[in-house]
């Protein structure tokens, strides 16, 4: 095979990158501990667009030798990657199937006709099988957080037990699919940036997240039986509301195309929504708009993301990322490694595992390349590397969207997120294994 020529390194060119780190993360950290403002989240004051957008004007100063309608061209077939028009077609679809099954009850049904089925012995265990679950359903970690953290504050309280424990494994639950659902953004950005069917990827995912949650389980059980259960009481469900998550789980597990998957599972909650009392026609049209519109935000950064990357390719600054990991690296699992600490330095910077991903994904298509890492390896690992991270950073909107409904700080949650840190554990066995 043919290789593309190799760009001279230019350590300049990661500059748009450098600044953007400089607008986010200082900026978040500044608004966050230093003068955190009144009712607004610290990390959220600065947008991630404009920082990008920022990125992206510095971006288009470098390199004189290129016109202005050069560099144009060069961000237009970035973001015409065949690829990238895929992960924003997809971004459309499950925002509309998120704000469907969010307005017609169906997450809410899912978890309280779980709860029922547990024993209140085992809530907390329960509490961590539900949000695997309806995580894996909805495909978005804070859509999971949202609806199983109130459930486990109650619990909490009524059982007495520990708060930053049920809230702490809600979230765990809550990033075990956002890492594995086919309909995650993060699943579809790692699959689509590195050109892999999700199947393939996910038959690799699932060797380090499923015994990452079998532990974390068989530990929260033993907690259970040591200590006394919670009273968890009687939660209203409705069977049909909860059947298109049970439809879509299924879909998506065998491998249907992602597509066809979320078409589904918009079609079938309209009709339930109306037969139930939940949806109207106003209301049904209205929650998909609505869905839709909240991908918005990480559709436009995917193309900014997109842009900036392209220019920062052709300026030399991905062939100076590569230089540093070719020195440190060496080998397939120095490779491998220099990925996992690429993407977790990512989502540590940006606060938001998508964006981590896409931006470390064209580097790390590269490093694949250079040291014949298998792609469904990679997707693997730029996707459990930045949904370890996203979950355990305290400024995240995962544990940001959890301490706020819980009440308590998110450093108090951190103690208790088992589920991330068996993970990485495991990520890291991966990585030895490989020869």
């Amino acid at each position: 095979m043919e290789k593309t020529t190799q760009k001279k390194s230019n350590p300049k060119a990661l500059l748009p990158i450098v600044l953007f780190l400089i607008i986010y993360l200082g900026n978040g950290i500044y608004f966050e501990y230093i003068s955190p403002a009144e009712g607004q989240m610290g990390f959220y004051v600065v947008s991630v667009v404009l920082a990008f957008t920022i990125a992206l004007a510095v971006a288009f100063f470098q390199n004189k030798e290129r016109s202005f309608d050069e560099k144009i061209s060069i961000c237009a077939k970035g973001i015409g990657d065949e690829n990238i028009v895929t992960m924003l077609f997809i971004f459309i679809l499950a925002g509309a199937f998120s704000g469907i099954a969010k307005e017609a009850g169906g997450a809410l049904s899912t978890a309280n006709l779980l709860l029922n089925i547990i024993p209140a012995r085992f809530a907390i265990p329960g509490i961590f099988v539900i949000s695997c679950f309806i995580s894996m359903a909805m495909g978005t970690s804070v859509g999971t957080i949202s609806v199983i953290a109130p459930i486990a504050c109650a619990i909490a309280e009524e059982g007495g037990l520990p708060l930053p424990l049920c809230v702490g494994v809600s979230v765990g639950g809550a990033m075990f699919g956002d890492n594995l659902s086919f309909i995650s953004d993060t699943t579809i950005a790692a699959t689509k940036t590195q050109g892999v069917a999700m199947k393939d990827k996910f038959r690799t995912n699932i060797g380090v997240a499923m015994p990452a949650a079998v532990i974390t389980l068989i530990i929260l059980i033993g907690h259970a039986i040591i200590n006394s259960g919670a009273a968890v009481g009687n939660f209203e469900f409705n069977i049909f509301q909860a059947l298109p998550y049970f439809i879509v789980l299924a879909l998506s597990v065998l491998g249907v195309n992602v597509f066809l998957v979320l078409i589904v599972g918009i079609v079938l909650f309209i009709p339930i929504g109306i037969l139930t009392g939940s949806l109207g026609y106003a209301t049904a049209l209205a929650s998909v708009g609505t869905g839709i519109s909240g991908m918005y935000e990480t559709m436009i950064v995917a193309v900014l993301v997109a842009a900036v990357a392209a220019l920062m390719r052709e300026n030399g600054g991905f062939e100076a990322i590569l230089s540093l990991i070719r020195r440190k690296a060496g080998s397939k699992r120095g490779g491998m490694i220099g990925i996992s600490l690429l993407t977790a330095f990512m989502d540590i910077a940006t606060a938001n595992n998508t964006v981590a991903i896409v931006v470390a994904a064209p580097i790390a298509k590269d490093i694949s390349e250079e040291y014949d890492v298998e792609p469904r390896k990679v997707a693997s690992l730029l996707d459990t590397c930045s949904c370890v991270m996203q979950g355990i950073i305290p400024y995240g909107a995962q544990l940001l969207v959890a301490s706020n409904i819980a009440g308590i700080s998110s450093f108090n949650i951190i103690p208790f997120l088992i589920y991330p840190f068996i993970l990485a554990i495991f990520v890291v066995l991966s990585i030895i294994k490989e020869e």
